[in-house]
């Protein structure tokens, strides 16, 4: 029979999601096999790495400033389920992912890290895309309405 502590760690290397969790000063602590799938860094190349690691240079400045603030809060904007954002693979191709935040908390309330969970989100947002153009063209042509 497993204990807690163990079925969590069976839950977590099962996820097909990436699961990352970071420590307050954004270094990787935990990243899944989901993880490996979706961003191409195996676990021993990504523990112990900045976010960085994962995040576009442009965005970084962005990255930090909301992730302190989290932090600082203790919890993520209300209302904020997930989000398609642009990451960096392995390759150095830029991906989309869909991913949500949530701020870990120890037992006595403290806050101790963060933790995204990420599905590569590209080939839908390249459909989704292509349909607004669809759209925007298919609109265009469209007589004024009267």
């Amino acid at each position: 029979m497993n204990t807690p502590d163990t079925l969590a760690d069976d839950l977590i290397r099962a996820m097909p999601e990436a699961l990352i969790f970071s420590d307050l000063r954004g270094f990787i602590v935990r990243w899944n096999h989901g993880a490996e799938e979706v961003f191409g860094f195996s676990t021993a190349e990504a523990l112990g790495q900045s976010l960085d690691l994962i995040i576009p240079e442009r965005m970084r400045q962005a990255h930090w400033e909301g992730y302190h603030k989290a932090l600082a809060r203790g919890d993520v904007l209300p209302g904020r389920t997930s989000m398609i954002t642009r990451s960096l693979h392995k390759s150095g191709e830029s991906i989309y992912v869909d991913m949500s935040f949530a701020v870990v908390k120890d037992p006595q309330g403290r806050v101790i890290g963060s933790l995204a969970v990420a599905r590569d989100a590209s080939k839908r947002f390249a459909e989704e895309k292509n349909l607004r153009r669809q759209l925007t063209e298919l609109s265009a042509g469209k007589p004024a309405a009267a």
